[in-house]
């Protein structure tokens, strides 16, 4: 005895009618819908965990980026300058978070060179330093950050930024101070104009600090800005995720007027508006499947009206109307697992392998999906969470489940005298 022997007869039944029929072409046609019917729901869970898996990689993989640049913390001392800042970083360590800190200064400027102009945020830093708190040093293309030396006004430029000014190693620059610290001259309040020398370049992978970020050793950018120290500390955790927390920790803990900004509020804006896509983008892809549903519910009116006649020899036989309800239950219950089952495997596998698929197609017709002046990062990444994907399979189901509420319904309501009268 087979295991479909021992269900109940509404599966059994409802199992038979999902297979394709053979005393007829409507049969077959009507098992051919039922096919339609499960591509498109796998269709449409394959799409949402996809793009799912894609917005998590794209999330992920900006804000590492970022934050090898920026600090987890920012401690800054609300008279302009911090003074004593290897106290200050010794406080701040006592916190077990913190692993790292960092003293630094920052400043706007506009770098000129052979009639090329382009703003950037100049930071001061110690390089000794530096490395504790960001992954700069690592990412020197070339160069040397090391070369960063009190006094002689070198400079670190972000590779882009190099680019647009046509700027390599040993090559001058002039860096216009922002109008807040400016002089005083007869024709008016004119800009600091102060040389550089290209000591370097970095390329961290993200755009907006390759082509907007320069470093320049902290003794010189508080000559720059005319300061008798840094503005305030950089500081790393053990735990990024915990930049809130500890941030209201140490301004409870450290003394004097400080000012503690974290990572997320730094970038509370991005990290809102990449929620609210994730969200809307679920939301709308799952009108896709709300459309296979719709797929569904058409394929079991037919089934409904092509088996009246058996469904009024099962009323005669005794079957209940819940009886019948359950069989065409048990036939769209069918079809929604195995398209949802389908869109999972395919989903996953596509996910998991974005990073050679896209390029292959990139290759095979010379395009390129995305611009890094536009969205930071010029490759497609994935990050496939198990959360997404349960998430998805279960508004699958869910959907294909009331899908099969209305022709059921319909299936019970037939009453066997008038649907064997021209049988």
């Amino acid at each position: 005895m087979s295991v479909f022997d021992q269900l109940p007869y509404e599966w059994t039944v409802g199992l038979r009618y999902t297979r394709a029929g053979k005393r007829s072409r409507r049969n077959s046609f009507i098992s051919f819908i039922s096919l339609i019917s499960i591509t498109c729901i796998a269709l449409g869970v394959a799409a949402l965990i996809i793009v799912m898996s894609v917005m998590n990689g794209f999330q992920k993989e900006v804000t590492d980026r970022m934050l090898s640049v920026l600090a987890h913390v920012e401690v800054f001392d609300a008279r302009g300058s911090m003074s004593d800042w290897q106290e200050s970083a010794r406080l701040a360590q006592k916190n077990p978070q913190v692993t790292g800190a960092a003293p630094f200064a920052e400043t706007q400027g506009m770098l000129m060179s052979d009639g090329v102009m382009r703003p950037a945020i100049v930071r001061g830093v110690l390089p000794a330093e530096e490395g504790k708190v960001s992954d700069v040093p690592r990412h020197v293309a070339t160069g040397s950050f090391d070369a960063l030396r009190a006094g002689e006004f070198n400079i670190i430029l972000g590779i882009e930024l190099a680019k647009a000014l046509s700027l390599k190693v040993g090559d001058k620059v002039t860096m216009a101070v922002a109008p807040a610290q400016t002089v005083a001259e007869p024709s008016g309040m004119a800009p600091r104009m102060v040389n550089f020398t290209v000591a370097g370049t970095f390329d961290v992978g993200h755009f907006e600090f390759d082509s907007g970020l320069a470093f320049i050793h902290l003794a010189d950018a508080q000559n720059v800005a005319g300061v008798d120290g840094p503005a305030g500390l950089r500081l790393r955790l053990s735990d990024l995720h915990k930049a809130p927390e500890v941030a209201q920790e140490l301004h409870a803990s450290m003394p004097g007027e400080l000012f503690i900004r974290d990572w997320t509020k730094q970038n509370s804006i991005w990290f809102a508006a990449v929620r609210s896509q994730k969200t809307m983008m679920f939301v709308i892809l799952s009108l896709i499947i709300g459309v296979a549903a719709f797929n569904l519910v058409a394929m079991l009116v037919m089934t409904v009206t092509d088996k009246q006649a058996d469904i009024a020899i099962l009323r005669t036989l005794g079957s209940s109307q819940v009886s019948i309800m359950k069989i065409f239950m048990v036939q769209g219950a069918l079809v929604g697992i195995a398209g949802t089952a389908m869109g999972v495997g395919f989903g996953v596998l596509v996910a998991l392998n974005i990073d050679v698929i896209i390029p292959f197609f990139e290759r095979l017709f010379g395009i390129h999906f995305l611009s890094k002046d536009i969205y930071f990062i010029s490759t497609l990444p994935s990050d496939l969470r198990l959360t997404d994907i349960l998430g998805v399979a279960v508004v699958a189901m869910v959907l294909s489940f009331f899908a099969t509420l209305y022709p059921s319904y319909a299936a019970s309501r037939v009453k066997p005298a008038e649907a064997l009268r021209y049988e």
